[in-house]
Protein backbone atom coordinates (compact mmCIF):
# COMPACT_ATOMS: atom_id res chain seq x y z
CA UNK A 1 0.00 0.00 0.00
CA UNK A 2 0.96 3.54 -0.70
CA UNK A 3 0.68 7.25 -0.40
CA UNK A 4 0.30 8.67 -4.21
CA UNK A 5 0.79 12.50 -4.96
CA UNK A 6 1.42 15.35 -2.66
CA UNK A 7 -0.96 17.52 -4.10
CA UNK A 8 -1.98 20.95 -2.05
CA UNK A 9 -5.30 21.84 -0.48
CA UNK A 10 -3.94 24.79 1.51
CA UNK A 11 -4.02 25.34 5.60
CA UNK A 12 -7.24 24.73 7.16
CA UNK A 13 -5.95 24.84 10.19
CA UNK A 14 -6.46 28.49 10.74
CA UNK A 15 -5.13 31.07 13.67
CA UNK A 16 -4.79 29.95 17.47
CA UNK A 17 -4.12 27.42 18.86
CA UNK A 18 -3.41 24.55 16.79
CA UNK A 19 -5.95 21.11 16.23
CA UNK A 20 -5.32 17.95 17.35
CA UNK A 21 -5.57 15.00 15.71
CA UNK A 22 -4.62 11.81 15.98
CA UNK A 23 -3.18 9.55 13.33
CA UNK A 24 -3.45 5.55 13.71
CA UNK A 25 -1.70 3.51 11.09
CA UNK A 26 0.62 0.89 11.50
CA UNK A 27 2.63 1.05 8.73
CA UNK A 28 5.39 3.38 9.47
CA UNK A 29 6.15 5.17 6.11
CA UNK A 30 2.64 5.76 5.76
CA UNK A 31 1.85 7.14 9.13
CA UNK A 32 4.73 9.57 9.03
CA UNK A 33 4.12 10.70 5.92
CA UNK A 34 0.49 11.81 6.69
CA UNK A 35 1.39 13.16 9.92
CA UNK A 36 4.02 15.43 8.13
CA UNK A 37 1.77 16.43 5.86
CA UNK A 38 -0.93 17.34 8.56
CA UNK A 39 1.74 18.92 10.33
CA UNK A 40 2.65 20.85 7.42
CA UNK A 41 -1.19 21.98 7.19
CA UNK A 42 -0.78 23.51 10.55
CA UNK A 43 -2.28 20.65 12.65
CA UNK A 44 -1.22 19.35 15.56
CA UNK A 45 -0.85 15.93 14.94
CA UNK A 46 -0.24 12.69 17.80
CA UNK A 47 0.56 9.08 16.66
CA UNK A 48 -0.29 5.44 17.25
CA UNK A 49 0.90 2.48 15.85
CA UNK A 50 -1.59 -0.48 16.62
CA UNK A 51 -5.54 -0.91 18.33
CA UNK A 52 -4.31 -0.42 22.21
CA UNK A 53 -2.10 2.40 21.33
CA UNK A 54 -4.76 3.77 19.72
CA UNK A 55 -7.01 4.09 22.51
CA UNK A 56 -4.41 5.40 24.92
CA UNK A 57 -3.36 7.95 22.94
CA UNK A 58 -6.87 9.17 22.15
CA UNK A 59 -7.43 9.12 26.42
CA UNK A 60 -4.51 10.62 26.59
CA UNK A 61 -4.63 13.68 23.99
CA UNK A 62 -8.40 14.32 23.92
CA UNK A 63 -8.12 14.71 19.43
CA UNK A 64 -10.32 16.53 17.71
CA UNK A 65 -10.55 13.76 14.91
CA UNK A 66 -9.32 10.68 14.15
CA UNK A 67 -7.75 9.23 11.22
CA UNK A 68 -7.83 5.89 11.72
CA UNK A 69 -6.32 2.22 9.67
CA UNK A 70 -8.38 -0.78 9.71
CA UNK A 71 -5.70 -3.32 9.50
CA UNK A 72 -4.13 -2.88 13.26
CA UNK A 73 -1.60 -4.93 15.61
CA UNK A 74 -3.23 -5.92 18.67
CA UNK A 75 -7.06 -5.24 17.73
CA UNK A 76 -7.99 -3.72 14.36
CA UNK A 77 -9.36 -0.29 13.35
CA UNK A 78 -13.18 -1.23 14.01
CA UNK A 79 -12.62 -2.25 17.82
CA UNK A 80 -10.68 1.07 18.57
CA UNK A 81 -13.63 3.12 16.94
CA UNK A 82 -15.93 1.14 18.51
CA UNK A 83 -13.79 2.05 22.03
CA UNK A 84 -13.04 5.74 21.37
CA UNK A 85 -16.84 6.11 20.87
CA UNK A 86 -17.88 5.29 23.67
CA UNK A 87 -15.78 7.46 25.41
CA UNK A 88 -16.86 10.16 23.61
CA UNK A 89 -18.12 11.04 19.96
CA UNK A 90 -15.65 12.62 17.73
CA UNK A 91 -15.22 12.69 14.24
CA UNK A 92 -13.48 9.35 12.48
CA UNK A 93 -12.00 8.95 9.01
CA UNK A 94 -11.26 5.50 8.60
CA UNK A 95 -8.33 4.48 5.86
CA UNK A 96 -9.07 0.86 4.47
CA UNK A 97 -7.39 -1.06 1.96
CA UNK A 98 -11.05 -2.38 0.08
CA UNK A 99 -13.59 -0.69 -0.74
CA UNK A 100 -16.27 -3.61 -0.64
CA UNK A 101 -19.01 -2.50 0.63
CA UNK A 102 -20.17 -4.68 3.46
CA UNK A 103 -16.76 -3.29 4.66
CA UNK A 104 -17.40 -0.37 4.63
CA UNK A 105 -20.88 -0.67 5.99
CA UNK A 106 -19.34 -2.36 9.14
CA UNK A 107 -17.02 0.82 9.83
CA UNK A 108 -19.76 3.40 10.19
CA UNK A 109 -21.87 0.71 11.98
CA UNK A 110 -19.22 1.51 14.76
CA UNK A 111 -18.52 4.99 14.58
CA UNK A 112 -16.59 5.80 11.55
CA UNK A 113 -17.94 9.44 9.95
CA UNK A 114 -15.89 8.66 6.19
CA UNK A 115 -13.66 6.82 4.73
CA UNK A 116 -10.27 6.54 2.47
CA UNK A 117 -9.43 3.81 -0.04
CA UNK A 118 -5.65 3.10 -0.07
CA UNK A 119 -3.64 4.28 -2.20
CA UNK A 120 -4.82 7.92 -1.55
CA UNK A 121 -3.49 11.32 -2.56
CA UNK A 122 -2.56 13.43 0.46
CA UNK A 123 -4.69 16.51 -0.99
CA UNK A 124 -7.46 14.06 -0.75
CA UNK A 125 -7.07 13.52 2.67
CA UNK A 126 -6.27 16.70 3.66
CA UNK A 127 -9.39 17.98 1.88
CA UNK A 128 -11.20 15.39 3.69
CA UNK A 129 -9.91 16.01 7.54
CA UNK A 130 -11.10 19.57 7.12
CA UNK A 131 -14.30 18.88 5.71
CA UNK A 132 -15.42 16.68 8.97
CA UNK A 133 -13.31 19.66 11.01
CA UNK A 134 -16.14 22.20 9.54
CA UNK A 135 -18.92 19.89 10.35
CA UNK A 136 -18.35 20.00 13.86
CA UNK A 137 -18.14 23.98 14.00
CA UNK A 138 -21.14 24.20 11.84
CA UNK A 139 -23.36 21.89 13.92
CA UNK A 140 -22.10 23.45 17.38
CA UNK A 141 -23.03 27.05 15.26
CA UNK A 142 -26.40 25.33 14.97
CA UNK A 143 -27.32 24.01 18.01
CA UNK A 144 -26.46 27.33 19.53
CA UNK A 145 -28.77 29.13 17.10
CA UNK A 146 -31.75 26.72 18.02
CA UNK A 147 -31.27 27.67 21.36
CA UNK A 148 -30.61 31.16 21.03
CA UNK A 149 -34.45 31.30 18.80
CA UNK A 150 -36.28 28.42 21.33
CA UNK A 151 -36.47 25.89 18.21
CA UNK A 152 -37.60 22.32 19.42
CA UNK A 153 -37.45 18.76 18.26
CA UNK A 154 -38.83 17.27 15.38
CA UNK A 155 -41.11 14.48 15.34
CA UNK A 156 -42.10 12.03 12.65
CA UNK A 157 -44.96 10.09 13.83
CA UNK A 158 -42.75 7.64 16.74
CA UNK A 159 -39.37 9.33 15.07
CA UNK A 160 -38.45 12.34 17.20
CA UNK A 161 -35.10 14.46 16.38
CA UNK A 162 -34.07 17.06 19.20
CA UNK A 163 -30.84 19.01 16.92
CA UNK A 164 -30.09 21.25 20.28
CA UNK A 165 -29.37 18.11 22.09
CA UNK A 166 -28.67 15.68 19.30
CA UNK A 167 -30.89 13.17 20.79
CA UNK A 168 -32.76 10.66 18.75
CA UNK A 169 -35.82 8.76 19.69
CA UNK A 170 -37.60 6.32 18.25
CA UNK A 171 -40.81 5.06 19.77
CA UNK A 172 -39.79 6.73 23.09
CA UNK A 173 -36.42 4.56 23.01
CA UNK A 174 -32.55 6.75 22.80
CA UNK A 175 -31.11 5.72 19.67
CA UNK A 176 -27.43 5.88 19.21
CA UNK A 177 -26.28 7.88 16.12
CA UNK A 178 -22.84 9.12 14.87
CA UNK A 179 -21.86 12.30 14.33
CA UNK A 180 -22.64 12.01 10.78
CA UNK A 181 -25.51 10.17 11.06
CA UNK A 182 -26.97 12.39 13.18
CA UNK A 183 -26.18 15.15 10.63
CA UNK A 184 -27.59 13.16 7.78
CA UNK A 185 -30.64 12.20 9.93
CA UNK A 186 -31.51 16.27 10.62
CA UNK A 187 -30.86 17.29 6.76
CA UNK A 188 -33.64 15.13 5.58
CA UNK A 189 -35.62 15.66 9.06
CA UNK A 190 -35.60 19.36 8.13
CA UNK A 191 -37.41 19.17 4.67
CA UNK A 192 -39.55 15.54 5.46
CA UNK A 193 -41.09 14.19 2.48
CA UNK A 194 -38.86 16.14 0.20
CA UNK A 195 -36.22 14.26 -2.11
CA UNK A 196 -32.91 15.45 -1.32
CA UNK A 197 -29.99 14.45 -4.19
CA UNK A 198 -27.18 12.02 -3.08
CA UNK A 199 -25.02 15.16 -4.27
CA UNK A 200 -26.86 17.88 -2.18
CA UNK A 201 -26.46 15.81 0.91
CA UNK A 202 -22.54 15.14 0.32
CA UNK A 203 -21.94 18.64 -0.11
CA UNK A 204 -24.40 19.91 2.85
CA UNK A 205 -23.28 17.29 5.18
CA UNK A 206 -19.98 16.39 4.58
CA UNK A 207 -18.92 19.78 3.97
CA UNK A 208 -17.20 19.01 -0.13
CA UNK A 209 -18.19 17.78 -3.80
CA UNK A 210 -15.92 14.65 -5.18
CA UNK A 211 -17.78 12.15 -7.38
CA UNK A 212 -17.09 9.40 -5.10
CA UNK A 213 -19.32 11.13 -2.39
CA UNK A 214 -22.47 9.29 -3.39
CA UNK A 215 -21.21 5.82 -2.52
CA UNK A 216 -20.49 7.02 1.22
CA UNK A 217 -24.32 8.54 1.40
CA UNK A 218 -25.68 5.50 0.07
CA UNK A 219 -23.27 3.68 2.58
CA UNK A 220 -24.89 5.74 5.75
CA UNK A 221 -28.22 5.88 4.71
CA UNK A 222 -27.47 2.04 4.74
CA UNK A 223 -26.20 2.28 8.29
CA UNK A 224 -28.91 5.36 9.66
CA UNK A 225 -32.15 2.83 8.46
CA UNK A 226 -30.75 0.11 10.62
CA UNK A 227 -31.21 2.00 13.62
CA UNK A 228 -34.24 4.31 13.14
CA UNK A 229 -36.09 1.51 11.15
CA UNK A 230 -35.89 0.80 6.80
CA UNK A 231 -39.32 2.18 5.76
CA UNK A 232 -38.69 5.82 7.31
CA UNK A 233 -36.03 6.51 4.26
CA UNK A 234 -37.32 6.64 1.01
CA UNK A 235 -35.32 5.91 -1.95
CA UNK A 236 -35.58 7.52 -5.05
CA UNK A 237 -33.86 5.43 -7.36
CA UNK A 238 -31.23 7.69 -9.51
CA UNK A 239 -32.25 10.65 -7.58
CA UNK A 240 -31.66 10.37 -3.63
CA UNK A 241 -33.54 10.42 -0.51
CA UNK A 242 -36.17 11.59 1.77
CA UNK A 243 -37.72 10.87 4.95
CA UNK A 244 -41.40 9.91 5.42
CA UNK A 245 -43.05 12.76 7.13
CA UNK A 246 -45.33 10.58 9.46
CA UNK A 247 -47.64 13.20 11.04
CA UNK A 248 -44.61 16.02 11.29
CA UNK A 249 -44.53 18.47 14.11
CA UNK A 250 -42.73 20.48 16.12
CA UNK A 251 -42.42 20.33 19.81
CA UNK A 252 -41.23 23.43 22.17
CA UNK A 253 -38.17 24.69 22.68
Amino acid sequence: MSVTGPGHAGGPAGAGAARRLLVVEDEPVINQAVTDRLRGEGYDVVQAWDGPGAVARFTETDPELVLLDVMLPGFDGLEVCRRIQATRPVPVLMLTARDDEADVLVGLGVGADDYLTKPFRMRELVARVAALLRRVERAAELVAERAGSGGGSIELGELSVDPATRRVRVAGAEVHLTPTEFDLLVHLAGSPGTVLTRERLYAEVWGWESASGTRTVDSHVKALRAKIGPERVRTVHGVGYALEPGGTHRTGP
